[in-house]
């Protein structure tokens, strides 16, 4: 029972790779799926994680931790076949040297699979921004960003990033980070450019997006096969740089419990997919936070609430929906919907 439940959780997590263009990925996984029933190295090396519940994304800790190994240039044979580290031979072949991979580490290997997920897709910015547009039209107000779940807390830095479709732009000219076509050409988000004074997110393993080792660290969690997303999380990085962010080690509650409304701002608390990481317990503390700081909103020093989470639209359909509350008030507005990396975003 233990090798069917665990097999099908590695094809459920191919197919998501295979929809969101990761074919060497959704490849790789299937292949580990088929060596489970046979009771190969990939269930040694899972063994004791069968019945982890979905939100641990443990099949994206297990390839992130390998991938993380190539980068550092320890794997030259499997990264011959990650276009991440150059390889030029076909992606779709690296199952054997992968599998090598698992047998010869596999101690190292499951050590790693106790570090959690540390992916900061920085697309998710693309849906984020228009949220932030919005409490800035509503507000009139310079923004205080806070982020729980922020990872490196690149995002932190969305509106130092430059979105570009047709006639219409919003960021600094010569950010780094530039979006194309990220929506419908000439239907941008509403609302006004933001002024973001100050940036603090909270995260159980923040890393610095400043440093080499966690530029590794990031990079390792993004899927090989994009270059578009590893260029954008480069060149974030190098935003990080420029535009100074804190980052705090805490989970989400104990982060915002620490958070008091200040007059003259807009203190906007957001997060991106990252629901699904965190205990029912801790989301019931965090949204009584969430409340205290809904009930303290005044018009002058009101309290934003963006979102960009999975949630079930009116057809049942299941979304990645940009969600906005503002407080004196909190009648939610639900403002988009986007593909679950953010791009591209489809404004209502």
């Amino acid at each position: 029972m233990s090798a069917k439940v665990l097999s099908e959780r590695l094809l459920r997590q191919a197919r998501a790779c295979a929809s969101l263009g990761s074919p060497m990925y959704a490849n790789l996984l299937e292949r580990a799926a088929e060596d489970v029933v046979r009771d190969g190295i990939t269930a040694e090396v899972l063994a004791g994680h069968e019945h982890e519940h979905d939100r641990s994304a443990l099949e994206l800790r297990l390839l992130g931790v390998v991938h993380r190994m190539v980068l550092e240039g320890r794997l030259p044979e499997l990264a011959a076949h990650y276009p991440s580290a150059g390889g030029a031979r076909d992606p779709l072949l690296a199952w054997p040297v992968f599998a090598g991979v698992l047998a010869e580490y596999r101690d190292e290997i499951r050590s790693g699979l106790g570090a959690p997920p540390q992916t900061n897709e920085i697309g998710r910015s693309v849906p984020l921004i228009g949220g932030l547009r919005h409490v800035a039209a509503a507000t009139g107000l310079p923004i205080r960003l806070l982020e729980i779940g922020s990872s490196a807390g690149l995002n932190l830095r969305a509106d130092r990033f430059r979105y570009r479709d047709g006639p219409w732009s919003l960021g600094p000219e010569g950010s780094p980070v530039v979006f194309e076509e990220v929506w419908e050409p000439g239907r941008g988000p509403q609302g006004e450019t933001p002024v973001v004074v100050d940036r603090v997110g909270c995260d159980v393993a923040p890393i610095d997006p400043t440093t080499r080792q966690g530029r590794l660290r990031l990079l390792s969690y993004v899927w090989p096969d994009q270059p578009d997303r590893i260029a954008r999380l480069r060149a974030a990085c190098e935003v990080a740089e420029e535009t100074p962010a804190r980052l705090v080690r805490a989970g989400a509650a104990d982060f915002l419990a620490g958070i008091v409304l200040k007059g003259g701002q807009a203190t906007v608390v957001w997060h991106s997919v990252m629901r699904q990481y965190v205990s029912d317990g801790e989301w019931a503390r965090t949204e009584g936070e969430l409340a205290r700081l809904a009930a303290a909103a005044e018009v002058d020093r009101p309290f934003g609430y963006v979102t960009f989470e999975p949630r079930s639209n009116r057809d049942r359909r299941l979304v990645y929906a940009v969600a906005v509350r503002l407080w004196p008030g909190g009648e939610e507005r639900i403002i988009g919907e986007a593909a679950a990396h953010g791009i591209p975003a489809t404004w209502y």
